[in-house]
């Protein structure tokens, strides 16, 4: 895949593209790029996924809640990439590209690259415009020389699917169900850092993950079965996002991964996880000896989740 700047200059009628934030790259987002990859070579052209490097609400918004991102750039840049189209062109968010009205945008995506054909999803909308109706749209590309197609609706086994739905089930902790949404786990990744140091003690030793990128969405607070992976290695394990109640360590949250089968010295080392499975919520237990039951019962759970997940992906 060309990754393309936005002062690059294309020949006229040579690409057909499609535009969004494509947060997530889920199974909805595949099956649009699969048609913009199908329809690109039917006509000879080059298909193109253009993008932004920030989502609109950050940009757009002054404090407030910010939209909780379901990917860093460069992964969501990378799961793009996976899907095989020719080019991504990456564009900045600003506002002044947010007071860009649809014709305007859509003129500028045919004169300045190239644009003949743009493949919207279900949910389409560009420029500070209100949403339109398609044919609307159309209407507006006809007069700048842009054809404007719909894309067929993902109608898989977990439709509809959107990155707004991916968000809501992580924030429930419905971290399966958002896997099959996306087609993959999500992942969260950083880098080892000194924790509190409690779970060497009580025989359940965990690596606390920091420099977590601040703009992703945490699952809900509990405990989950994960694949870690670390110096190139892949692990499974169990995680903990929330407070450690039990352990009296205060309202810091942390996200700490209990490795299986592994002993190593991985401070400061990279580390990701795939959420795999939920195992249930953070809640408060009466004792360290409760404590230490409940985590070997939810090691138990792990594995047999763990195992069914990879016997269905082996790779």
């Amino acid at each position: 895949m060309l990754r393309l700047s936005d002062t690059d200059r294309l020949d006229a009628g040579t690409r057909v593209a499609t535009i969004g934030m494509f947060d997530g790259v889920h199974l909805g987002h595949a099956t649009l790029i699969g048609e913009l990859i199908a329809q690109a070579r039917a006509t000879g052209r080059r298909s193109l996924v253009i993008t932004f490097t920030r989502h609109p609400q950050h940009v757009l918004r002054d404090g407030g809640d910010r939209v909780r991102m379901l990917q860093t750039l460069d992964d969501r840049l990378a799961a793009i990439q996976a899907l095989g189209p020719d080019e991504l062109l990456l564009l900045d968010f600003t506002r002044e590209l947010a007071a860009t009205g649809s014709r305007a945008f859509m003129q500028l995506l045919h004169d300045r690259y190239g644009v003949a054909a743009l493949i919207v999803g279900y949910n389409h909308r560009f420029g500070h415009d209100q949403p339109m109706p398609l044919s609307e749209y159309a209407a507006l590309g006809r007069e700048v020389g842009v054809e404007v197609t719909k894309a067929p609706e993902y109608l898989g086994e977990y439709a509809p699917v959107s990155s707004t739905i991916v968000r809501g089930l992580i924030a429930a902790g419905k971290v399966a169900d958002a896997m099959h949404c996306m087609g993959r786990p999500y992942r969260l990744a950083g880098r080892v850092v000194h924790g509190f140091h409690n779970g060497r003690g009580i025989g359940f030793p965990t690596a606390n993950v920091g420099a977590i990128d601040p703009d992703l969405i945490l699952p809900h607070n509990g405990a989950y079965a994960v694949m870690a992976h670390v110096d190139g290695q892949q692990y499974q394990g169990m995680v903990n996002v929330g407070t450690r109640p039990t352990l009296d360590n205060g309202p810091q949250l942390s996200v700490e991964v209990n490795i299986f089968d592994f002993g190593g010295d991985i401070y400061g080392h990279p580390i990701a996880l795939e959420f795999i499975g939920f195992l249930r919520l953070e809640f408060k237990l009466g004792s360290i000896d409760e404590l230490r039951q409940q985590l070997s019962r939810d090691r138990d759970k792990s594995r047999a989740i763990l195992d069914a997940y990879k016997t269905k992906h082996p790779n």
